[in-house]
């Protein structure tokens, strides 16, 4: 674009064009670019003056007010403070006349009314013949669309397949086609290539495969895919019971779970209760002496006891020098084992004690001992105790 302006002058000259007037020209009125690319804004002026010029570029956007970008005063460039600052600056020298202008990296916020104006000392001008205007528009590739079904892909049913990008200048423009199986393209009207949407009616079997959309403009394009799976209505009811019967299965199966987990805690909470109220309750049976006694020890307290009531019969009274000793047998009479069918119960006579005959009933036996013929029928034997003087000491 830079040798633009040198063609002009070239063609200006040979026409003979007078080149007494202040004037500005622009290579086009309408300049376009992709964001993130370099555009350049072409523009010359032309006069007689040999003396440096006055320029001015302005940026006129729709939602603000013209301010400057750019000057050239007095052989000074100047940048103005704006967004545009680290990107825009003269393409070539001023002095040559050519005026454009390069702004890098550009975005879409750079689109606007780019005005520029010249003025020169000892040159005349003619009422906007020195300002020249040039339209920039920054185009923006769509961003990735998203694709989505719209319907329940069954045969016989109707869906929608929707297609949309969220970033775009100029807006997009969609197109379906399905690429498996087979290939196949859509158009109107079950396509709508502005909103993005196809409508497939009637599905069949066949129609099942992987769908593409397409966003495109000027600036370039991208594309989603969806598949589609067509599903017959008795294939629908398999899975939908397949899947009951699963969830049915589960729930029975953490129902028992839970019911033995129940039992078995009960269980174990009766057992421990039992337990304790045993340990709390209980009381330990009590051993009688006698059991634990050996039977020697049992004859010997026997004997003891029957000498004891023997001899607190009759008062101590003094004995013949030759009594050594005396014979006790236990009190009481000896009743022997119960009678047979028909028999008579033996009369036994009573024991004798140191020689005299006992009377037939038993003494009465003192406070806090046994009876003698309690004794007897305990099967206490006689034994022999050595006989004491009244005043208790052995003889």
């Amino acid at each position: 674009m830079g040798a633009l302006p040198r063609t002009a002058l070239a063609l200006a000259a040979l026409l003979g064009v007078s080149s007494a007037m202040l004037e500005v020209h622009v290579g086009m009125g309408s300049v376009f670019s992709v964001e993130g690319q370099q555009v350049v804004l072409p523009a010359w002026y032309t006069s007689r003056s040999q003396k440096k010029p006055y320029v001015t570029w302005l940026l006129d956007k729709e939602d603000a007010d013209p301010f400057q970008i750019l000057t050239y005063l007095d052989g000074v460039v100047k940048v103005e403070e704006t967004e545009l600052k680290p990107r825009v600056g003269f393409l070539y020298p001023v002095l040559t006349h050519n005026i454009s202008v390069l702004i890098n990296a550009t975005r879409e916020r750079d689109s606007g009314q780019y005005m520029c104006t010249v003025n020169v000392v000892d040159d005349d001008t003619s009422t906007g013949k020195n300002i020249g205007v040039i339209n920039l528009t920054v185009l923006v590739p769509p961003a990735a669309p998203s694709c989505q079904l719209h319907g329940n892909p069954v045969v016989g049913a109707n869906v929608t397949l929707s297609c949309a990008s969220a970033k775009g200048k100029p807006p997009p423009a969609y197109q379906w086609h399905r690429t498996a199986p087979a290939l196949q393209v859509f158009f109107p009207p079950a396509q709508d290539r502005a909103r993005g949407t196809l409508k497939l009616t009637n599905l069949t079997l066949d129609m099942s495969g992987l769908y593409v959309c397409v966003a495109e403009n000027r600036a370039g394009s991208a594309e989603c895919s969806i598949v589609l799976e067509v599903h017959s209505t008795s294939t629908k009811a398999v899975i939908a019971g397949a899947v009951l019967g699963s969830l049915g299965a589960l729930a029975i199966v953490i129902f028992f779970a839970q019911r033995v987990v129940g039992y078995r805690r009960k269980k174990r909470d009766s057992q421990e209760e039992a337990a304790n109220e045993i340990k709390e309750d209980a009381v330990a049976p009590k051993t009688p002496s006698w059991a634990r006694s050996p039977a020697s020890d049992t004859i010997s307290k026997t004997s003891t006891l029957s000498s004891i009531g023997g001899t607190r019969e009759k008062p101590y009274r003094a004995r013949p020098p030759s009594d050594t000793a005396s014979i006790l047998t236990t009190t009481g009479s000896y009743r022997g084992p119960p009678p047979r069918a028909g028999g008579r119960t033996p009369s036994l006579s009573p024991p004798a004690i140191n020689g005299g005959p006992r009377c037939c009933q038993d003494p009465a036996a003192p406070p806090g001992s046994l009876p003698p013929s309690s004794l007897a029928r305990a099967g206490a034997v006689p034994v022999m105790v050595p006989a004491q003087s009244r005043a208790g000491s052995l003889v």
